[in-house]
């Protein structure tokens, strides 16, 4: 039975990192003139939520310094997408779970501000009937208490989910929590997000093999 699914934001319904690369690389820049590659903005940086990441990123400042360059980067970032385009196939995928009455969330390290932006700019901010953010939870992802919270909102069991994932820490999140994963490799190899744990790695929401995997769970209802 598929009951529900839980969807990443960034590099999931949208491909957005080279926004945030760029988003970075002038934060990083105007800040102490610092580089960042593109090798170690997709191993260090993406998908990571920002209070570990910035602590570590600027190990010098305190915490309320912290957040302020968060909160420019982020900034930075919604200047650079006003529009955003939905990943292929995304929209059919998201009409076939409202015409089969699967529930659907978001569950994102992004902040709060960043998945209202991004679910506008693309104009899905009224088809999710939740949005799940990092800095509203205890523990964000890789913990998997983002998606067993999702699990709860939608009233779901794990085993009747699908969960939809670009990055390593978001993979091993759902995979945590249970659910059949399905990594976009957008941001990472597919061999990486295999060996995370995502159980299948898509290019788009258009790929045969997933509405395969859809159409199996849908048969056991």
């Amino acid at each position: 039975m598929l009951t529900a699914l839980l969807f990443d934001l960034d590099g999931t319904l949208t491909d957005t990192d080279t926004l945030h690369l760029q988003a970075f690389r002038k934060l990083l820049y105007d800040y102490d003139g610092r580089e960042l590659t593109q090798e170690q903005f997709n191993t260090q940086v993406s998908g990571r939520s920002n209070g570990l990441l910035f602590a570590e990123l600027f190990p010098q400042a305190d915490a309320t310094h912290r957040q302020v360059l968060a909160e420019r980067k982020e900034a930075l970032f919604r200047e650079l997408s006003p529009t955003l385009t939905p990943m292929p196939g995304l929209l059919h995928l998201l009409a076939h779970a409202e015409q089969h009455g699967i529930g659907m969330c978001v569950v994102t390290n992004a902040p709060r501000l960043n998945a209202e932006h991004m679910l506008g700019a693309m104009g899905l901010g009224e088809r999710f009937g939740h949005v799940l953010v990092a800095d509203e939870l205890a523990r964000p992802k890789p913990d998997p208490l983002p998606y067993l919270t999702g699990l709860q909102c939608l009233q779901a069991q794990a085993g009747q989910a699908l969960a939809f994932e670009d990055s390593l820490p978001g993979v091993k999140a759902a995979v945590d929590a249970g659910i059949f994963t399905v990594g976009l490799a957008t941001t990472q190899p597919a061999e990486r997000l295999l060996e995370a744990g995502a159980r299948l790695v898509i290019e788009d929401y258009d790929d045969p093999r997933l509405w395969d995997v859809i159409g199996r769970m849908q048969e056991t209802a």
